[in-house]
């Protein structure tokens, strides 16, 4: 009989342990099972090391640097562009030829792009360290869906506003007319009008002409390239290469930094404390004055070799472009509203990362064993994606609000649990969880 006892006793425990090991994984709302520890209430918070309310980290422009060493913390950001060739009538007095004209827009944008990548390190101060960080956005082409076609490029020939005029009778530079009359995707792209010269002042022997701009937040007008172009000589074939599209991207950059929030920065008054006062000379001189070797190249001053942005320029144009209630954030190309596995951030072990800066992300967030992350702001999740917590991981939620901006769902946090240990999430300051399917999970194993 006891023999029986035993065998039975023996198997029963021998199919229950099956049955645990491979059972599937069972969710249970956390918050009906681990409810926020009372220890942390407003006095503890503001307690905790670098810490910072919301107000005072999500608001502060320079917790929006893009971190070199987590760089997937910091997804690119994708300003949506198109051009707009403006000729007189006739067809004349700006890429005649509409194949050239093509060429040299994508030509510019090439190099406005590559510039971005490169980030050249500051002249000033002499001897400096300041750092040249990543760049962390670009710009992209974007043609009109519903125009058969369309590439983005486009030609409008008009003898009232083919023309930039920055004095003189004709004096059209702060004028709007341009944009409201041509404009395209107004609402969801930066439109960038390339503009010729009057022909009264190509006619003067007097005129200067110079390659300018003027930006207006949501568009730009340039000026003039295609008579410095036209300059040199070159044609469209692949054999000969552009010459003057570096010299068009240096002032693309500069006017589209205006629309992202830059201000020139020679002054005082940029907000940037590491970009210094100068005498903002054009180019090095050997004439016994400053310009014999104080030469900027930030791209924000008048400069021949603008191509560098300062830690405090990137960190305010993703301030910027983080903020839903900034102009150009309706121009950005919405990658964070399709999930991409790849773009996954993982928390690594022996990681205690801080966000303190809002962020539109493109995949999951998964804190692996010995991690921590802890967030203090609005984080869009991709629709479908999740935040995963493994056993021996933490989350912190420090007035944070995580969210969908794209009007869909997000799966929610999935916390993992093993060996009697699980992860632990904690949520304080008024801390949010929107358009999730499941706000807070717990999984079994």
């Amino acid at each position: 009989m006891t023999k029986y006892l035993f065998l039975f006793i023996f198997t029963f425990v021998s199919v229950l342990l099956f049955f645990s090991c491979d059972r599937k994984v069972e969710k249970v709302f956390l918050e009906k099972i681990t409810p926020i520890p009372a220890e942390y209430d407003d006095a503890t918070v503001a307690r905790l090391p670098n810490q910072g309310n919301k107000r005072s980290a999500c608001k502060s422009k320079m917790n929006y640097v893009p971190d070199p060493e987590h760089l997937d913390h910091t997804p690119v950001k994708t300003v949506r562009v198109n051009f707009h060739i403006m000729r007189n009538a006739q067809g004349g007095g700006n890429f005649p030829d509409k194949n050239q004209g093509r060429v040299y827009v994508k030509k510019i944008l090439q190099s406005t792009n590559q510039k971005l990548q490169q980030n050249a390190k500051m002249f000033l101060p002499l001897k400096n360290e300041i750092p040249n960080l990543p760049m962390c956005y670009q710009f992209e082409l974007t043609p009109d869906a519903s125009i058969p076609n369309d590439d983005g490029i486009y030609f409008h020939d008009d003898d009232e506003l083919y023309h930039m005029t920055n004095y003189g009778a004709n004096s059209n530079i702060y004028t709007q007319d341009v944009y409201k009359e041509y404009g395209i995707q107004k609402d969801s792209v930066m439109n960038i009008f390339m503009m010729g010269y009057h022909a009264d002042s190509v006619a003067s022997k007097t005129y200067k002409m110079s390659s300018n701009g003027v930006a207006f937040g949501k568009w730009t007008k340039v000026a003039s390239w295609y008579y410095f172009m036209d300059a040199t000589k070159w044609k469209t074939g692949e054999e000969i290469p552009f010459i003057d599209h570096w010299n068009s991207q240096r002032l693309l950059n500069h006017e589209l930094g205006h629309c992202l929030g830059l201000r020139h920065s020679w002054g005082k008054n940029d907000g940037c404390d590491d970009t210094p006062a100068h005498s903002n000379c054009w180019n090095y001189t050997k004439n016994g004055s400053d310009c014999d070797s104080l030469v900027s190249n930030n791209i924000m001053d008048y400069n021949a070799h603008a191509g560098a942005w300062t830690p405090c320029q990137i960190a305010t144009v993703h301030y910027n472009l983080s903020n839903k209630r900034y102009r150009v954030r309706s121009l950005l190309k919405r990658t964070w509203c399709q999930y991409d596995s790849s773009k996954t951030i993982r928390i690594k072990k022996g990681e205690d990362i801080d966000w303190n800066s809002a962020k539109d992300l493109e995949g999951d967030i998964i804190v692996e064993d010995g991690g921590s992350l802890t967030i203090r702001c609005r984080i869009s999740i991709p629709p479908g994606g999740k935040i995963v917590v493994k056993s021996q991981a933490k989350l912190t939620l420090i007035g944070a609000t995580l969210e969908n901006d794209c009007g869909k769902t997000w799966k929610g946090i999935e916390v993992w649990g093993a060996n009697k240990k699980r992860g632990e999430v904690v949520m304080i300051n008024d801390a949010k969880i929107t358009e999730a399917e499941n706000p807070i999970e717990i999984s079994l194993e």
